[in-house]
Order: structure tokens, then C-alpha cells, then sequence
């Protein structure tokens, strides 16, 4: 695979010798304008990596606060098209890399081939699609496709699965490797599981590529205690939540504030 964007910021952040950080947006939340107005704040706030997230009316591995903020988006109409023209112009306006992150279903329907031809031609770096195994990719053709239009495919794995399931993923695996911190759906929590530590270690022995780790990271101390273990920290629902707690007029300035406050 040719090295893209995503590649390079990973090499950045090895360099410097620090963990990364990747925020998370649901395109169309609160409004389609507001997200390119987030996403950008973002980038600002000197995140590495953001995923958009296409709705979806079932997001199986979303918590409360996503899932809410996919029905208020689908709510208002967000589409597929939508999805590309937001990141056809973010990739225009901020150096970082960005991904999508969709449920298999959204890209089945769009057609696998045709969503990452559009997604790369948009200036996606990579594609997160939880729920599509490495099991059924000779029916499917989802990574190959992936390859084909040098998109990273960004592997999801959970404290559930087996070592003979990592070792299959890490085969095929390019990128980083999503690392679910806990078995359930995200959502942002006080404490960090007491099994992390020990999961994340199987992990970096198991995959050749860099760790990010998500499900519940949420504040300052979550990110330090990942330090020396993952290379990428994952904030989702914690930010969707300070989106949630501010007015239009004001969330910008909140996002800002709530990033300075993990970053410092």
C-alpha cells in the first residue's frame, strides 16, 4: 500500500515520542454546518485524527450519546452524499488525516467497490466498519477495495476476541488497530477497566502496527494512563457530550476548552 496522510501522521507522533489523540464526530450532528465547524476546531486544537461518523439508524456498538446524536442527524435528513461533500471539504481546509467510520450496511447499499472509490477520491485516509469480518472478505471484497484505492482499513478488536481472531486481523491489518478498552458499546466513563493494561500488551505482541485504544477514554488521566502502552487515544462520546451541554453559540469555544484540558 502506498503511504498516505495517515502514515505520515502516525510516523509524526512516533518521532516526537508522544500518544496521538483521535477525536469523533457524527456527520450532520448538530447540523451538517456545525460539524465542519467542529471538525475544524479540532484540527486547531492540535488532535491528530478524526473519525466522521456516517449515521446509521442501528449503530451496534454506539452507547447512548451516539446513537442520539445519529437519530437527530438522520432526523434532519443526513445523507450518504452528505457524508462525502463534508469530507471533500474538510480535507481541503485541515492537514490532518481524516476517516470515516460506518456500519457495513451503509456500505453494502452504496456498493463496496463505488463507497471507496468516493471515499478516497473525498480525501478519506482510512475506513472504520466495525461490524465487517475478515471472515467474509471473499464474498465481500470490503479490503481489497480498501487496498485498491489506498485507504487504511482500520481493524476493530475487543477484550472478546480470541488470540487466534487477533492473529487473523493482525495479518491483514494495516494502519493502526482499533482497540476497544472494554467489551460493550462507547461511551465515556470515570475509570479505565484494571484488565487494560494487560490487553493492550497481548495486543502490541500480537499486532505489528500501531494501538488505539477507545470505549470510555475520556479525560486527561485516561490519555497519561495510556502513555508508553497505546499510540493513539480515542475521545467519542466525551466530546459528543460537551457538543450536548452547549448552545450554537457557544460549543465552539467548549470544544476548544474541553481539548486544551486533555492535551495539557
Amino acid at each position: 500500500m502506498v503511504t498516505n496522510q495517515l502514515d505520515r501522521q502516525l510516523q509524526q507522533i512516533k518521532d516526537k515520542g508522544r500518544i496521538g489523540l483521535m477525536t469523533h464526530v457524527v456527520i450532520g450532528y448538530p447540523t451538517l454546518k456545525e460539524t465542519v465547524i467542529i471538525v475544524k476546531t479540532m484540527a486547531e486544537s492540535g488532535v491528530d485524527f478524526i473519525e466522521l461518523q456516517i449515521p446509521f439508524s442501528d449503530p451496534l456498538a454506539d452507547g447512548p450519546t451516539i446513537m442520539k446524536a445519529c437519530e437527530e442527524s438522520l432526523r434532519s435528513g443526513t445523507k450518504v452524499k452528505d457524508a462525502f461533500s463534508i469530507m471533500r471539504k474538510l480535507t481541503r481546509e485541515v492537514s490532518i488525516p481524516l476517516l470515516f467510520m460506518a456500519y457495513y450496511n451503509t456500505v453494502f447499499k452504496y456498493g463496496v467497490g463505488k463507497f471507496c472509490r468516493d471515499a478516497a477520491s473525498a480525501g478519506a485516509s482510512g475506513l472504520i466498519v466495525p461490524d465487517m469480518p475478515i471472515e467474509e472478505e471473499n464474498n465481500e471484497h470490503f479490503y481489497a477495495n480498501c487496498q485498491k484505492y489506498n485507504l487504511h482499513a482500520i481493524h476493530v478488536v475487543s477484550p472478546a476476541s480470541t488470540d487466534e481472531r487477533l492473529k487473523i486481523n493482525a495479518r491483514h491489518a494495516t494502519g493502526f488497530v482499533y482497540a476497544a478498552a472494554r467489551q460493550g458499546i462507547t461511551g465515556a466513563k470515570g475509570e479505565l477497566e484494571k484488565t487494560l493494561s494487560s490487553y493492550i500488551t497481548k495486543i502490541n505482541n500480537i499486532f505489528m502496527i500501531p494501538i488505539a485504544v477507545g470505549f470510555g477514554i475520556s479525560k486527561k488521566e485516561h490519555i497519561q494512563a495510556l502513555k508508553g502502552k497505546a499510540n493513539i487515544a480515542v475521545i467519542g462520546s466525551a466530546v459528543i457530550d460537551v457538543i450536548d451541554s452547549s448552545d450554537s453559540k457557544d460549543r465552539e469555544r467548549k470544544v476548544r476548552q474541553f481539548l486544551k484540558k486533555l492535551k495539557s
